[in-house]
């Protein structure tokens, strides 16, 4: 097996309790998001990582294969590295389980991007950004790169500052997917909580600070982490606007 797709699901929440089985349209959060990973046709394996006996239940009920794993863990990515630990692949993929729009293209055009730049130890997700209110909200990741499209910084405040008003602007947002070697997710997994991470609350600057580069491609279709109940609100409107339900 090459490619490993894990959907870290944890039961509790702060600001939505339960999310992963809230329902949404008559389905699970959480199942939306297996079912357009499902969809991915460069994932040899997905899983559900989760922590708690009621996701496990909801999981295997709609299909899904299930690994239950520690609820001590502090990140998403502590789940997908103890679920990944004792399956062989080469490259993994951090699926976020509150993203039930996370399109199965973008999945696979990610995992492409990995099996074609050897040298690659990590790659995610941007998408071009001109909703006013998304820019300035801090719940919307920004991002900027380098000419070679690797990730210079990530940000929940605008980024860059345009200085000059009136000038155009250019904004991208980060969509919550990851691909990593699998070698390098324990690199990743070890290294010492960083400065940058501890003031933006974004894991991803841990590896930047430690210097590895994060490869970044773009996307034409849109995400949206599902964190309020606005936020599920807003997801129902757009899967209903579409005809999905």
């Amino acid at each position: 097996m090459n490619v490993l797709g894990v959907i870290p699901a944890r039961y509790a929440s702060t600001r939505l309790p339960f999310k992963m089985v809230r329902d949404l349209l008559g389905k699970p959060l959480l199942q939306w998001t297996w079912e357009n990973a499902s969809r991915a046709r460069l994932l040899d394996k997905l899983i559900i990582a989760c922590d708690d006996a009621k996701i496990e239940q909801a999981a295997r009920a709609f299909g899904a294969e299930v690994v239950m794993t520690s609820s001590q863990h502090s990140s998403g990515t502590d789940r997908v590295a103890e679920a990944a630990r004792d399956i062989d692949a080469q490259i993994v993929l951090n699926i976020q389980a509150d993203e039930p729009l996370m399109h199965p293209s973008t999945i696979d055009a990610l995992v492409q991007t990995m099996l074609d730049n050897k040298d690659a130890v990590m790659a995610t997700v941007r998408k071009k950004l001109d909703d006013e209110g998304e820019i300035l909200s801090p719940n919307v990741v920004k991002i900027i790169c380098d000419n070679n499209d690797f990730a210079l910084y990530f940000s929940r405040h605008p980024i860059p500052y345009y200085r000059e008003k009136g000038v155009s602007r250019l904004y991208y947002k980060h969509l919550g997917l990851y691909a990593y070697t699998k070698d390098f997710l324990y690199t990743f997994k070890n290294l010492p909580v960083s400065y940058l991470e501890q003031a933006e609350k974004l894991e991803q600057l841990r590896a930047l600070q430690a210097g590895y580069k994060i490869k970044v491609i773009d996307t034409e279709f849109d995400s949206w982490g599902v964190d309020t109940e606005e936020d599920l609100q807003k997801v129902e409107r757009i899967l209903s606007e579409k005809g999905i339900a």
